[in-house]
């Protein structure tokens, strides 16, 4: 009989995020060795698995609590999402306890481990996302299509790249397509009126992953202006269909796609963004540096590879127990 594994992810199927579909990866992929159950929270008065693999420092400290009380080493492992590294480990106290209680920690790409103290970048491992490839589709030639993809909230900055459709020169065959619902009343508004006036942007709302994935490989480019990323689902999703990206240059989206990648832009400037999409729409050369840096990256970006990396993660979080726990920070 396999052990039990619980992943506790807060995010529940229907909100069709990045934590839920890591979580629903992870899953499968740890299904080989683990009998595998996602649940939004777990109790110590639930059956102890072998494993806690929880997503989320703040929202899953109590599952992560109630499971230390009952198994005081080893089985405990917390992956860390964009707004734990790049915000509620340095000043939320009850995620900075998550960090502690965690046997081992998971980052999705290795500029997070920079927020990390030398203890804790001790007991972390880096884990890239993955997709599967797709054979990228025709692409209408009498448009220059872009894709954004999230849910409108403050942390995607959604509104960087829609500004910037208007500083764009009337001969530009530029069109954003935004997929993704609002989480609030206000991008709800705000994506109303601003869709009315801008002839060049389409909202589609939300959108499974298997439509989000067709839309993404028909378009030309695609552009992630996020202030804030653990490690974008939608980067991976891009660069395994032969789709360049265009990127606020954040820590996470840099630990994605690399250093010198050319096709960044300054966080929350429109007119820059608006800049590096008209160059990438009108000099061939530039748009094939793009291509070329993204097809670098996919390597990374295998699900074997992820399976892999997850699978020992969460060997070394159960082998604490064996080995009498390592020290935390």
């Amino acid at each position: 009989m396999k052990p039990e594994l619980i992943i506790v992810s807060p995010a529940k199927p229907e909100a069709n995020n990045g934590n839920w579909h890591t979580a629903a990866r992870w899953a499968r992929f740890l299904a080989r060795d683990y009998a595998v159950k996602v649940v939004q929270r777990w109790s110590m008065t639930d059956a102890v698995p072998a494993v806690l693999l929880a997503l989320h420092a703040r929202r899953s400290a109590e599952s992560m609590a109630q499971y230390r009380l009952v198994r005081p080493v080893g089985g405990l492992l917390l992956a860390l999402t964009g707004t734990d590294v790049y915000r509620d480990i340095h000043e939320d106290e009850v995620a900075q306890q998550s960090l502690a209680l965690a046997d081992r920690l998971v980052v999705l790409q290795p500029g997070a481990m920079d927020e990390l103290t030398a203890a804790q970048r001790g007991k972390c491992d880096v884990v890239f996302q993955s997709a599967a490839s797709l054979k990228p589709a025709a692409r209408l030639k009498e448009h220059f299509d872009i894709v954004q993809v999230g849910h409108l909230r403050h942390e995607k900055d959604p509104f960087t790249p829609i500004t910037a459709l208007r500083k764009l020169p009337a001969d530009s065959h530029i069109r954003l397509v935004h997929i993704g619902t609002a989480l609030d009343a206000h991008h709800a508004d705000t994506m109303r009126i601003v869709t009315r006036d801008e002839p060049r942007l389409t909202w589609l709302g939300g959108l499974t992953r298997s439509q989000t994935r067709q839309r993404i490989k028909r378009a030309h480019m695609l552009v992630i202006a996020s202030r804030m990323e653990g490690g974008a689902n939608v980067i991976v999703e891009a660069v395994t269909a032969g789709v360049p990206v265009i990127a606020s240059r954040i820590s996470g989206n840099v630990g994605m796609l690399g250093e010198d990648y050319p096709g960044y832009f300054t966080l929350g400037d429109a007119a820059d963004c608006a800049g590096i999409l008209r160059r990438a729409e009108t000099d061939h050369v530039f748009y094939q540096r793009l291509v070329k840096a993204c097809a670098k990256r996919a390597a990374n970006f295998v699900p074997e590879r992820e399976a892999t990396h997850i699978r020992a993660s969460v060997a070394r979080a159960q082998l604490t127990a064996i080995n009498g726990g390592l020290s935390r920070a």
